[in-house]
């Protein structure tokens, strides 16, 4: 299946690399030699720039600094070695990719399309690639394999092209489709019967009968508009709603005359003159979100009382070291950690989310009673948890519950937990009973679907396929890029973790989706050294079962960066000192000053009057909190100017987990080699949120900082709960971090890889606190001016509402809704995901019980 479409430039970047060969045609024999003479195999980017490091002479090097040989090298993800070939996957910028291949004993070079780049690759696994007449690699035309290429769809669906807009999809869309479909007065009637259609449980809202034309519309805001300058703006909507039906106007506009004015005032200004901006402020006045649906069916769901349980954080599934760090900062986190945050992630969110929801329906002048439902898996066999209760009120809320349905077979209901990695045989009867659940429960079709996790995001497109619902897809962590090859090499994974069904799950939810919401940029398109989560689905293979020719589109106007916060009530400002906790302080006190060592606290602190530097992470390779003693230990003036004060690990117990044994065996030795206690305390780690609240502020009490070292952070929820609470905080600039911080401003960039000027970076910190007392408090306002700004979850539910309201109302007016794409999808779920859903063994309780639950 030959495709003669490429990815990006590759054409000028043939001619460009060819005629570097032609100019360094030594240098490029070496290395490229050199490449081929280790056999067939892949190589990483750092090995790739290794070889040309190891190859090319300082000299040489030097000439080829500013050429294209060094450019494409440094943008290679991946080579793939078939001698007498090299292939090079070369990635630009984020979002462009670019396919060459060599020929080292013809020094040639040939573009290659995304098929045949793929094609290539399935080399290293199957080796079934024959040599054609001409010299180019082909594959047996009996062996047909099926490429599944999303683009034909989306190919005249408007997108945007500079990677600094990836993310910002509401925006582009909006600027677009207010061009494209408010150019004249015709185009309008859309926005007229999308008004005019809009109700709930049968009561009609904004507009009634009496409306049938765009005249009769502006005729009635104006008289509407006319009435209202005559009456007090404080008037109750109550107090002239006759009027308003009269006019042909419902209930939905706003709940004071005031209110109801500027809504009145939005439509008539779009009507006259349409801009995105307005479109966007008018639509978020529109009543349209009362029930939400937010999935995450597996694992412990609870409240309370799971902390440790399997696929919900604490059970180490796959371990980082098995990862080179350096060579894959981006897949280096725990495989558990997305599933702990994830609980904590719902939650917050649906209680920012039930007050957005209250407070724009009160705005709205209506008198409607939100509804939320978690849904989630029941667990008849609940362990000392309520995941075996059916329904169960989420503390600090009023209309939200989580609703839990049961897997079951033809035999009857799953009683006991089961991996997230086996789920999937049991999604689509699961899909069918949560629908039944939530008819019976809602008596009305949900506003909008949320899922979360690959096995949510599977089941929130069937339920929207089938209920024509707004379908919203959260990530969090995308498997593909924490198991490095695991495409590839799939098979090797697939008795374990099934990441056929995974990744073809994957692949149905982010393009079923009407909107894809991410916490960062680099989720997406990754940085410009590393791929996005997301980027790592545009192209790719599992050989024997289908290619991927174009998955996804980073590009896609779908995605939106909407970034979570830190809960208010647990993590505010040190100076909102009528809200602090003071009672919990002898205990933080004692916690860190006390001169006694136990199984909570080592190591006691000499001089208690130095400011501190406070870390907190899980104690692993990843989180790095031992680079962060060693560097601190390394350097004699910070080890003057303060304490280090660390929560990582637990004293108390022996760890299970082989990585965090051998980062506490460190963490002894480094105390001892530099000579750390007196300068140190080594706290076991804390779950308590609240009194960790309080603790962030207790430090800052201190005048000291918080210090995020991972080698790479996915999002970074510890650095926006230390800013939140006024904490200065120097953060890893890999990942999330280097985002959320506005270096210099509201906090500091560090390298975890250059532990030496991270440490420098924390002396000059301090020693311009003594030499200007106001330094500290600048840089702490910075950071809560930066959370205020655009990491609260109040900032959060409001977009997620406005996000929900336009890309509802798109749908509706335009081909949005992609109903092309989508039955491609479904021919794709009903002949190749439901095959592989069913290949994956059914357990019985017993077998699951033997296979690990708590």
């Amino acid at each position: 299946m030959a495709d003669n479409r490429y990815l990006g430039r590759v054409h000028s970047v043939r001619e460009r690399f060819g005629d570097t060969l032609s100019a360094h045609t030594n240098e490029l024999l070496a290395l490229f030699s050199r490449f081929v003479k280790q056999g067939k195999g892949m190589l990483q980017p750092h090995q790739i720039l290794a070889e040309y490091e190891s190859v090319i002479p300082e000299a040489d090097r030097q000439k080829l600094k500013d050429g294209v040989l060094e450019d494409v090298l440094k943008a290679a993800q991946e080579a793939i070695v078939v001698p007498p070939w090299v292939a090079l996957a070369i990635r630009p910028r984020p979002g462009v990719w670019e396919y060459v291949r060599v020929n080292v004993s013809e020094l040639a070079v040939e573009e290659l399309s995304v098929p045949e780049y793929l094609q290539f690759k399935e080399e290293l696994v199957d080796g079934r690639l024959v040599l054609k007449f001409h010299g180019s690699l082909s594959r047996s035309q009996s062996n047909f394999t099926l490429e599944l290429d999303f683009e034909p769809f989306n190919a005249s669906f408007p997108r945007p092209s500079l990677s600094k807009s990836i993310g910002n999809g509401v925006q582009f869309l909006n600027r677009h489709l207010s061009s494209k479909l408010f150019h004249d007065k015709e185009s309008l009637y859309p926005l007229l019967n999308f008004l005019r259609h809009h109700h709930y449980n049968g009561m009609s809202m904004m507009l009634n009968d009496r409306i049938q034309s765009l005249s009769a519309l502006q005729g009635a805001l104006r008289k509407a508009e006319g009435h209202l300058l005559s009456i007090p703006q404080d008037t109750p909507y109550s107090e002239f709603n006759h009027r308003f039906q009269e006019l042909g106007l419902e209930k939905g506009w706003g709940d004071t005359a005031e209110r109801v004015h500027e809504t009145i005032h939005l439509l008539l200004d779009l009507l006259e003159a349409p801009d995105p901006c307005t479109l966007e402020n008018f639509l978020g006045r529109v009543p349209m979100m009362f029930n939400v649906v937010i999935l995450s069916p597996h694992g412990y769901f609870a409240q309370a009382n799971v902390l440790g349980y399997p696929d919900t954080g604490g059970q180490v599934i796959f371990s980082t070291n098995q990862l080179d760090v350096s060579a894959h900062p981006s897949m280096c986190f725990d495989l558990n950690e997305g599933f702990d945050v994830q609980v904590v992630y719902i939650l917050d969110q649906v209680r920012a989310l039930e007050n957005e929801m209250l407070l724009r329906i009160k705005q709205q002048g209506l008198d409607i009673t939100p509804r939320i439902l978690i849904v989630t898996r029941l667990l008849p066999d609940a362990v000392g948890t309520t995941c075996g209760q059916h329904l169960e009120k989420v503390i600090g809320t009023e209309h939200t519950h989580i609703l839990r349905v049961p897997f079951r077979t033809e035999k009857g209901i799953i009683r006991k937990w089961i991996s997230r990695f086996e789920v999937w045989p049991y999604l689509e009867t699961y899909a069918d009973d949560v629908a039944n659940e939530l008819a019976r429960e809602l008596q009305a079709t949900p506003d909008l679907i949320i899922g979360n996790y690959s096995d949510g995001n599977l089941v929130a497109s069937l339920l929207a396929h089938k209920l024509g619902v707004t379908q919203c897809t959260i990530a969090h962590a995308l498997e593909k890029t924490k198991y490095p090859n695991s495409d590839i090499y799939w098979k090797n994974f697939e008795d374990q973790y099934h990441f056929s069904c995974q990744f073809t799950a994957d692949l149905i939810a982010m393009n079923h989706a009407d909107f894809i919401i991410t916490s960062t940029f680099q989720e997406i398109a990754g940085s410009k050294a590393t791929v996005g989560q997301y980027e790592s689905h545009t192209a790719f293979t599992l050989p024997g079962l289908y290619r991927v020719v174009h998955g996804i589109d980073v590009f896609d106007p779908k995605f939106n960066i909407v970034s979570p916060g830190a809960d208010m009530s647990i993590y505010f400002s040190y100076a909102e000192e009528n809200k602090r906790l003071t009672a919990l302080h002898p205990e933080i006190e004692e916690l860190i000053f006390s001169d006694v060592e136990n199984s909570e606290h080592k190591c006691v602190l000499k001089d208690k009057n130095k400011p501190i530097i406070f870390s907190m992470a899980r104690l692993d390779r990843v989180k790095n909190i031992t680079g962060l003693v060693e560097f601190y230990g390394k350097n004699p003036r910070l080890k003057e100017l303060a304490n280090l004060v660390v929560v990582a690990g637990d004293h108390a117990k022996a760890s299970k987990d082989l990585e965090e044994q051998e980062e506490m065996k460190k963490m002894y030795r480094l105390i001892e080699e530099y000579k750390l206690d007196g300068h140190i305390r080594w706290i076991s780690a804390q779950m308590n949120r609240v009194r960790n609240g309080e603790l962030y502020r207790f430090i800052a009490d201190k005048k000291g900082v918080f210090v995020q070292p991972a080698f790479y952070e996915a999002f970074g929820l510890t650095v926006v709960e230390s800013m939140t609470c006024g904490l200065p905080t120097f953060a890893t600039v890999h990942g999330g971090p280097g985002e959320i911080i506005v270096h210099g401003v509201s906090g500091f960039h560090i390298d975890p890889y250059q532990g030496d000027k991270a440490a420098e970076l924390l002396v000059n910190f301090f020693e311009k606190c003594k030499e200007d007392s106001g330094h500290w408090e600048k840089i702490s306002n910075g950071a809560i001016k930066r959370i205020e700004e655009k990491y609260t979850w109040k900032l959060y539910s409001e977009r997620l509402m406005t996000l929900s309201g336009v890309y509802g109302f798109w749908k509706y007016v335009s081909n949005l809704d992609r109903r092309e794409t989508k039955r491609y999808l479904e021919m794709f779920y009903a002949l190749k995901y439901r095959n592989l859903a069913q290949s994956v063994p059914l357990h019985s309780d017993e077998e699951v019980a033997a296979n690990g639950t708590k």
